[in-house]
Order: C-alpha cells, then structure tokens, then sequence
C-alpha cells in the first residue's frame, strides 16, 4: 500500500474499528517500513486524528487528566471494589500502612475490618472519615493544604512529617502507568507527596483499574522497578501483564 493517503486512511480506519494498533502490525497489513509507519502516525497525531503510544497508536488519549474525585468514583466502581478485596488481604498482621488518595485507594477503607491493631497513615480526608471510629484502627492524619479536585492534603507540612515515619505497606492509586514513563498521577502538587510516601514503606501496591494502563499523567511517582505489586482487573493489556511481571513485579487480577 505504498499511496500515501489510502495509508492514512487504512491506519485510521484500523485503530478506530480495533481502538489500537502497533507498528509492526501495522508494517505487516501495509506492506511499508517501520519508519514509515512511524512518520505516518506523527502526521496522524499532528492533525488530532490518533494518539502514539509506546509501540503504536491508540484512539485514546494516553495522557490523564486531573477530575474530581467525585467523578472518577462512578468510573469502574465494580473493578474498583474488587481491587480493593484484593489489596485488604496483602495486610496480614502488619502494623502500619499508608492509604494515599484516589478512589481506589479509597475503596479499600470499605473493606478494612483488622482483628489486631492497625494504624493507618493517609493524606485523603475521606479515608479518615471512613476509619476514624472504626475498632482496632488508628488513624494518623496527615497535615496540610486539602486539594478540593482529591479531597487530599499536599505540600511541605504532610512531607515532614513522612520524613519521621515508617510503613509496612503502601496502597496508592495513580493516574497512569506507562513502561517507559513509569507510574504517575495527573497532579504536580501530590506528586511530591507520592513520592515520599513510597519513601517511607517497605512494600509498595499500586491499586488501578485497566484503563490507567498506557496513560501518562504529568507527575511522575516512582519507575517501574520500584512497586512490589499492581492489583488491577481482569481487562488489563496482556503485555503489560508480561512486562511488570518480567520487571518482578506480582500482579493480581482482581
């Protein structure tokens, strides 16, 4: 297929009836190069017509955006629910953990019952208010400016006092995971919180539904090599199930 625009044409016509394409299917069904490809989703990109993502193309925007968590919790609510199961049962009898914010994370305050005594370290008002009066939990709240968008607090008071404490686990949510980029969050101003909350925990889980896989969102939390498990769903890209897992990453499909 070697005219220009009937390329064009196939390729948006494929990604949109697949909503996905790599480049080495796509040399194989046009019988081009691998460069050329590449030069042709460019130009496809450029007039708005398709993203590129790593190895290929998609329809969808692989970059996320920063929506209130009033909105994102209607999004995926079952799969949600069940990584929120799934997460709870890492506990054991740990003593500590740190809850970070999104409505994953949030869900798995629903579902948090210890026998033994569990502090709980979070930045999410909300995942305070599920936990306060609940038997066996101790909640240490994080202190300093509440983003409205995550109901979270950020900023250089809740980063000092992470400098002085230690975790056993960590269930954080993220805006995207990207193998090349790494897990990231669609907010600059959490990120840095993110990041020393990881700091802090021995044993990393991020907790995200399928569609946070091939997005970026603009901070960056931590790479690839630095999370133990990923709890998602079962529609999660089988490549990346392979990738993570190859990174010795544990995935549970919830």
């Amino acid at each position: 297929m070697k005219n220009i625009t009937d390329r064009h044409g196939f390729i948006i016509n494929h990604i949109n009836t697949h909503g996905r394409a790599t480049i080495n299917e796509l040399t194989e069904l046009t019988d081009v190069s691998g460069v050329t490809i590449r030069k042709d989703l460019k130009v496809l990109e450029e007039k708005g017509l398709l993203y590129i993502t790593r190895g290929g193309a998609s329809i969808n925007n692989p970059y996320s955006s920063d929506r209130p968590i009033q909105e994102k919790a209607t999004i995926n609510a079952d799969q949600k629910n069940n990584i929120a199961r799934a997460a709870v049962k890492l506990i054991g009898s740990n003593d500590s953990i740190i809850i970070g914010s999104g409505t994953t994370a949030y869900c798995i305050t629903q579902h948090l019952h210890p026998s033994t005594p569990l502090t709980v370290i979070t930045p999410a008002i909300k995942v305070s208010l599920e936990l306060c009066d609940r038997p066996n939990i101790e909640v240490l709240q994080l202190g300093g400016v509440i983003r409205k968008n995550s109901s979270s607090v950020a900023g250089f008071y809740a980063e000092y006092i992470l400098e002085s404490l230690s975790s056993a686990l960590i269930f954080i949510g993220v805006d995207g995971i990207d193998l090349n980029f790494g897990f990231s969050i669609s907010n600059l101003t959490e990120a840095n919180i993110n990041q020393k909350m990881i700091n802090t925990s021995q044993v990393v889980v991020i907790v995200a539904d399928s569609t946070k896989f091939g997005k970026r969102g603009i901070g960056k939390i931590c790479n690839i090599e630095d999370v133990d498990y990923v709890i998602t769903d079962n529609k999660v890209p089988k490549e990346y199930v392979i990738f993570l897992e190859e990174a010795g990453i544990q995935v549970i499909i919830a």
